[in-house]
């Protein structure tokens, strides 16, 4: 800490002393507790030495005789449902998968499935078709590239790396912090693990690699920092997706005018593609439910359309163009092209656009439901519609430009477009709507500034819509389309992000592998490489083309990229300050009850960040108001490394201080794909209700020490005993039941217990007086001493961040009245 802040909480704390006006304590008792909560340590190490020696907390350090686990106050709300989820729902039947199956069509395959609108238009956009072997070489390409990258990859390897049901970027991070101590915020718990959707099998002693990885990346701050910029780059690049798709898709889907309506040019495409895309932003705000009503059924017509039409062409044209299933004519491609087929291959890896999409939805579906659409309507219709628009190529080699509306047999033109059009919408939105899930992930996990996020569905929980990404998005893609003004420019963009995603996905699931499948190292090295190769060689070619678009999505990447990084950099500094300052318990005794000012009735809710001990914000408060509330509750909202968590299991308490002190810290854990209730009122009865249910468990706790340690006494006191006469007392073990049966003397003693009856009675009466949340803005500034880019960072980039998020205010909903605020500053 600087000398500046050591100057400001001396002064804070001879101050309070001398408000108390008791004169007691030394002037010179230590505010900072500078010690580091180590999250490995047992739950008991949380308590500082000075907690130990305080009053209230002689029950704490009591070691039992008979060497019971003690349980920690945090862990009372974990323990009370241990055993509640421990069930399984029994799998779906075959007709419910089959309708998940159907599902699919319109959410995770739009993006896939549009794409033979551009495809072999962007192959052939620099190579003349002179032979058969051009046209059987780029089929083959084609044809090879989805089997190996959605169907190899995919559908049989990476969707089993799914955290609890959820799939990914943010699913792979998170699944692997689970296992490993990788997270840069210092806040890990050892009560997290009792999570029901926590608990995983962790790496066995006996694979020593396993456990090697694990301690390589715990202990070297550069393996966890590159492993975050990885996943935050997949995360920029599926962003970036947000802003291209719906670009390509309907720009695509609309060309199809340009040789149906005379006079229909490029401007004429653009203005049109304009009006579509602002429409489709703008109805963001109704929701993916009411947006999407038909989009299943429309997206399975359009499969049906591009298998039929494909199959017409095949049959009518050249049915011999089936050979290019031989990987021959890849070779004679490339030897008849040289560098033209390796830069082609920038627009064949266009086929497997939204291929992650398969992974980042899976939490809306199952895994089999995912590899019954994909394997049986998804590959066979594509490659029908492929090979279909060969065939055609091969005796019309001048409609490349245009090969997919030319190739549409006589009469059914405007149904197909029409089709085509409501096709590149859908698979606009889903990118859209993957984008919303980002951003929220990436919030959760502290990696993005907060902002306003509308809920659109009291059914399912992932329909989100954040106003300033969505007009962020429009923006963007009005200009990409204003600029570009042509879908092969825009292709061009649009590789880079689609194998950058599929790169970092291939890279953290070869880490799942080594890490917590404990695959074998050939296997999972095999994996790597085979398909890290051709992504490689697909990123090498799409990188050829970066001064003809390929920039674009590097830029959209590198700022979100930046923002993400730095709101997570400053974010860990501001908490690790926090941790530094807070308040130490020889401070808090010498205040005494009052904590040196008046207390009042009524509950205040303090927010901070801090897992552990009283927050520094505490000394502002009381020197800012004349009183502070009878009931003190700290409260830390804090994201585990989990989809979702319980109900049951959102609330960990402890006390801080003695009893007649009246505070406590409360621990409110969330999912990274959890919705935060924006009523407050609901929030604060269950906080209430939570609340009562820990001071009973506490006093139920100090009762059953108490028979225990007097039954010790009489046993010492009578000689030993034998083994059939020992004293047997049931205890609240960690993993035990949530209702254990108790002698009638420890529930007797409960009941009767005075000072459980007059703690209830002041929460009752507390409520009753209403709750004040209290909050504190905090100004954060890089020490005087720190290097240029850090105070450029903070000073600058992080604080203007910070300044421009939602407010914690705004984010809980709470009426202006019941809210006070004060200035803080955290030097870092």
């Amino acid at each position: 800490m600087d000398d500046d802040g050591i100057e400001e909480v001396s002064s804070i704390s001879a101050r309070l002393l001398r408000r108390r006006g008791s004169g007691g304590g030394d002037s010179s008792s230590r505010w900072v507790d500078g010690s580091e909560v180590d999250s490995e340590s047992p739950p008991w190490s949380l308590l500082n030495e000075d907690e130990n020696r305080s009053e209230g907390y002689g029950y704490a350090r009591r070691r039992l005789v008979k060497k019971a686990k003690r349980v920690d106050s945090f862990d009372v709300e974990a323990m009370a449902i241990s055993g509640s989820h421990g069930h399984h729902n029994k799998d779906p039947s075959i007709w419910q998968t089959l309708g998940l199956a159907f599902q699919t069509l319109g959410v995770v395959y739009g993006d896939m499935g549009t794409s033979p609108l551009y495809v072999f238009t962007d192959v052939f956009s620099k190579i003349q078709i002179e032979s058969d072997v051009d046209v059987l070489g780029a089929l083959s390409l084609v044809i090879y590239t989805i089997a190996l990258v959605p169907l190899a990859k995919y559908v049989f390897i990476v969707l089993k790396a799914n955290d609890n049901g959820e799939g990914g970027t943010f699913a792979l991070y998170s699944l692997i912090c689970r296992y490993a101590k990788i997270n840069l915020l210092p806040n890990r718990q050892q009560a997290d693990e009792r999570i029901s959707s926590y608990r995983l099998k962790l790496p066995t002693p006996e694979l020593e690699r396993a456990l090697k990885i694990k301690e390589k990346l715990e202990h070297n701050s550069f393996y966890k920092t590159l492993l975050l910029l990885l996943v935050l780059m997949g995360t920029s690049m599926i962003i970036g997706d947000g802003i291209l798709t719906p670009a390509i898709s309907v720009m695509s889907a609309v060309s199809g005018l340009e040789g149906k309506i005379q006079g229909f040019g490029t401007g004429a495409l653009v203005t049109v593609s304009v009006v579509i895309l602002v429409g489709l932003f703008g109805i963001q705000r109704f929701g993916t439910s009411k947006v999407g009503m038909t989009f299943a059924p429309c997206l399975a017509l359009w499969f049906f359309s591009l298998g039929s039409i494909g199959l017409y062409n095949l049959i009518k044209y050249n049915v011999s163009v089936v050979k290019a299933i031989n990987p021959l004519y890849i070779y004679l491609f490339f030897k008849k092209n040289s560098f033209k087929a390796w830069s082609s291959l920038g627009g064949c890896v266009l086929c497997i656009t939204g291929a992650e999409a398969m992974f980042a939805d899976l939490g809306h579906f199952s895994v089999p439901s995912i590899q019954i659409a994909f394997s049986f309507v998804v590959f066979p219709c594509l490659l029908l519609a492929y090979m279909g628009q060969a065939a055609y190529l091969t005796t019309h080699t001048d409609s490349a430009s245009r090969i997919f509306y030319d190739s549409i047999p006589d009469g059914l033109f405007w149904p197909v477009f029409v089709i085509a059009t409501f096709a590149a919408i859908i698979a606009s939105q889903a990118m859209i709507s993957a984008s919303f899930s980002c951003i929220k992930q990436s919030m959760a996990l502290g990696c993005f500034p907060r902002l306003k996020i509308i809920h659109t569905s009291r059914k399912f929980m992932g329909q989100i819509y954040i106003p300033v990404i969505n007009w962020f998005l429009m923006i963007m893609c009005v200009l990409v389309v204003a600029t570009f003004q042509s879908t092969t420019d825009i292709a061009n963009a649009y590789g880079i992000a689609e194998v950058g995603v599929m790169m970092v996905s291939t890279t953290l699931v070869t880490l799942v592998m080594l890490l917590i499948w404990q695959t074998n190292i050939y296997l999972a090295f095999g994996f790597l490489i085979f398909f890290g190769s051709i992504e490689l060689l697909y990123m090498s070619a799409v990188l050829s083309k970066i001064t003809e678009g390929g920039w674009l999505p590097l830029v959209f990447a590198s700022f979100f990229l930046c923002v993400m990084y730095i709101w997570n950099y400053g974010s860990v500094l501001k908490y690790q300050s926090e941790v530094h300052n807070k308040i130490s318990m020889d401070f808090m005794n010498d205040l005494g009850s009052t904590l040196g000012t008046v207390r009042v009735p009524g509950i205040g809710l303090l927010y901070n960040e801090l897992v552990h001990g009283v927050p520094s914000v505490l000394g502002r408060f009381l020197l800012d108001l004349p009183a502070i509330h009878s009931t003190l509750v700290f409260v830390c909202i804090k994201y585990v490394p989990v989809p979702v968590v319980a109900q049951e299991e959102r609330f960990l308490f402890r006390r801080i201080c003695p009893k007649d002190y009246h505070m406590f810290q409360c621990v409110a854990r969330y999912g990274y794909k959890d919705v935060r209730k924006e009523d407050h009122h609901a929030f604060e009865q269950l906080l209430v209700e939570s609340l009562e249910k820990f001071m009973r468990k506490e006093a139920l706790d100090l009762a059953l020490e108490s028979e225990i340690n007097d039954a010790e006494f009489e046993s010492v006191s009578v000689g030993q005993r034998s083994n059939s006469g020992e004293l047997s007392v049931p205890l609240i073990q960690p993993d035990g039941p949530s209702d254990p049966v108790l002698p009638s003397s420890v529930m007797g003693g409960i009941d009767d217990d005075p000072s459980l009856e007059y703690e209830l009675s002041a929460l009752r009466e507390a409520t009753e007086c209403g709750f004040t949340y209290l909050l504190g803005h905090g100004d954060v500034r890089a020490k005087k001493d720190s290097f240029f880019l850090k105070k450029l960072v903070i000073n600058y980039f992080y604080s203007f961040l910070r300044n421009n998020c939602r407010g914690g205010a705004a984010t809980m909903k709470v009426p202006h009245m019941n809210i006070i605020q004060v200035g803080m500053t955290y030097m870092v």
